[in-house]
């Protein structure tokens, strides 16, 4: 038995979904989280009987008759799929918006179970909903809920059971409606809603009137200033960063590496006699490698359990609103804002929500953009450096997301350059949901699922990547065991690549360059690469040195051989060049185009290369008054780069140019 759940965003679908899958689907306070349908077999504890009940969870969907791509998803799979049975999820505070979609699903003449979800925010607002006279007026069960809490959802599983193989007769029919003709279609939604307004007036009884102001629209008023907001939005990712990077996040590490250098020491005391490769595999290059990834995910958790307290209390969708006006002005829409706020997270789900974005260049651009945001993989290799090469390295996290959004800005003015688009009036539409206070448990859920990703990532690609490096620079092309690290396989492969980070480090490291190419098959193997190559690297690669800041800097210049300034530009190198493999394949899936995917990877290339070209040049001279080494060969590169952008640009005023001459008939 299949049973969908549908409804509009942000009423609560995944969160009922999760609870009774016992799933950690990602969920957020705003719409446009779920982009696709997800299945998975409905726990026991909610339904008795022998067979086996599957929910689906369907896209945020305000009308069958679609409108974005999310709506089209629901649509099609209810029409063609036909579950066995429909959970209306319906925003309990919303009764009006919620009972179109409603009326819509009970005319497919598939059994409908209404959800009424959220009922304790309605009911703390002291407004009443006549469940029982809304289920005689619909014509079919009507259950209150309250997903957070798991309350209601096991009546609501029962009644959709009884609801099998049964048919319901809808309360309201529309037939012979011109889809193709826009005033049938506005007329026909008049009309249903005239129908939902005769059944809210007979069931629903409010305190407060939407349209009196309240307490949330003062708050929206500070927090939706065009320049208070962005002054207060500054202000809480500068808070986030800071205690999950100085102060909270180090402190939980400390405990992590403690384990991790016990565990490593254990092993390599049952490990002493073993042949110097085995020991060096297996203890520095699987252990340490990948110990030294996991070693900062407590600073990744708790910055995933602190932006998910902001999603769960409403703040991020203000944020988004804040944002909205900066963004049209560089051709990006006004949803642009919630992808980039996803890639903060990872950036795969962020490229993927981009298809929520109707227009396809606007989605185009967002999702080439997304991996500008620096994601939860990169955040050991700023750890890494901001701890290691700076004393106060509070400010570096933020500064990195701050250079973020400006190459957001950067790259969105380029990729219109061309392109060829021209800024035009769009609309951005977002349900501002209620303010409430964030749920814990919604919030360590979400930690744990988007930290899993992080986790399993360590245990697969950078496992399998660190054995590799290993491997690489234990032996020689001959397979003999290397005696001089320069002679190994890896050197050999990284250093040609090597002379191209002169311009950027200053110096000829193959280490850097072996760290900078792993990192494209996983950023996170930036760092366990550099503990698998630099020789003692391991040991400074502790958490409570990067709290400290004692000595550690010294001794991490020492082992890495260049200046602060080259820290700073390799580290924004690695953060700006193209991301994973895994979010260069989603890229791909949501561009649908190669010419798009490949010029996405050439402006992330190019812009990563120029920005650690510039900060380590400019930053040299500054510092020492002279221009670092490498200057004219990554000159030359960079202004290759440029030229390459330049002549893309006219080349499309060229072509808009003859396009114009033809429309117009002139020559």
């Amino acid at each position: 038995m299949r049973i969908a759940m549908a409804g509009n965003p942000n009423s609560g679908k995944t969160t009922v979904y999760n609870a009774v899958t016992g799933r950690m689907e990602r969920v957020g306070n705003w719409a446009g989280v779920t982009i696709e349908k997800k299945e998975f077999p409905i726990k026991k504890e909610y339904y008795s009987g022998r067979e086996e009940l599957i929910a689906v969870d369907l896209p945020g969907a305000y009308s069958m008759s679609p409108y974005t791509s999310e709506e089209s998803i629901t649509s099609k799979y209810i029409k063609d799929e036909k579950p066995d049975v429909i959970i209306n999820i319906t925003d309990a505070t919303n009764l009006r918006r919620s009972l179109f979609l409603t009326t819509q699903l009970l005319e497919l003449g598939i059994p409908v179970v209404v959800a009424l979800n959220k009922s304790d925010i309605n009911e703390s607002k002291k407004n009443k909903i006549d469940i029982e006279k809304l289920s005689v007026l619909l014509g079919c069960p009507v259950v209150k809920t309250v997903a957070t809490e798991n309350k209601g959802l096991k009546e609501m599983m029962e009644a959709a059971v009884s609801l099998f193989g049964k048919e319901q007769k809808a309360p309201y029919s529309e037939k012979g409606v011109n889809l193709s003709d826009k005033k049938s279609v506005e007329e026909a939604d008049r009309k249903r809603f005239e129908f939902v307004d005769s059944i809210v007036s007979k069931v629903e009884t409010r305190t407060v009137l939407t349209k009196e102001i309240n307490k949330g629209d003062y708050i929206d008023a500070v927090l939706t200033n065009p320049v208070g907001g962005l002054v207060i939005f500054a202000g809480v990712m500068f808070l986030v960063f800071w205690i999950s990077q100085a102060k909270v996040g180090p402190f939980l590490a400390d405990t992590l590496v403690g384990w991790i250098e016990t565990f490593q020491e254990y092993i390599g005391s049952l490990m002493a006699g073993s042949s110097p490769f085995l020991y060096a595999l297996v203890v520095d290059g699987i252990i340490g490698g990948v110990g030294a990834v996991i070693g900062f995910l407590p600073l990744i958790m708790v910055m995933f359990f602190l932006i998910a307290l902001l999603e769960d209390c409403g703040y991020m969708s203000r944020a988004a609103v804040v944002l909205d006006p900066i963004f049209k002005k560089v051709g990006l829409s006004g949803k642009s804002v919630i992808p980039f706020v996803i890639g903060t997270g990872c950036s795969i789900p962020a490229i993927m929500a981009c298809r929520t974005i109707r227009n396809e260049r606007e989605r185009r651009s967002t999702a080439v953009l997304a991996s500008f945001m620096p994601c939860g993989a990169k955040l050991p290799v700023i750890a890494l450096f901001a701890g290691a090469f700076f004393s106060d390295e509070t400010w570096v996290g933020p500064l990195m997301y701050f250079v973020g959004i400006a190459l957001i800005f950067f790259g969105a003015l380029l990729i219109n350059a061309v392109t060829g688009y021209k800024n035009r009036k769009s609309f951005f539409i977002i349900e501002l949901p209620e303010y409430k206070v964030p749920s814990l448990k919604v919030a360590f859920l979400s930690m744990l699922n988007r930290g899993w990703a992080y986790i399993v990532k360590a245990a697969t690609i950078i496992l399998v990547c660190n054995t590799a490096v290993q491997l690489m620079q234990s032996f020689t092309w001959s397979f003999d065991v290397v005696e001089v690290a320069g002679d190994s396989i890896l050197a050999s492969i990284a250093h040609p690549f090597a002379y191209l980070l002169i311009p950027i480090v200053g110096v000829l490291s193959w280490q850097l360059a072996a760290a900078a190419i792993t990192g494209l098959i996983a950023k996170e193997n930036v760092v366990g690469t550099l503990a698998v190559t630099f020789v003692g690297l391991q040991n400074l690669i502790d958490t409570e040195e990067f709290a400290l800041m004692e000595g550690a800097g010294e001794d991490v210049a020492a082992v890495f051989a260049i200046t602060k300034i080259a820290a700073l530009a390799y580290l924004m190198f690695n953060l700006y060049t193209p991301p994973c493999f895994a979010a260069i394949g989603a890229m791909n899936s949501e561009l649908r185009s190669k010419k798009w995917l490949w010029g996405a990877i050439g402006l992330q290339m190019g812009t990563g290369y120029t920005i650690g070209y510039l900060v380590y040049q400019i930053g040299t001279l500054v510092t020492t008054g002279s221009f670092g080494p490498g200057f004219v060969g990554g000159l030359i590169a960079v202004l290759v780069f440029a030229g390459v952008i330049i002549y893309l640009i006219n080349n499309t005023k060229k072509k808009m140019a003859s396009e114009y001459t033809l429309n117009t008939g002139t020559l």
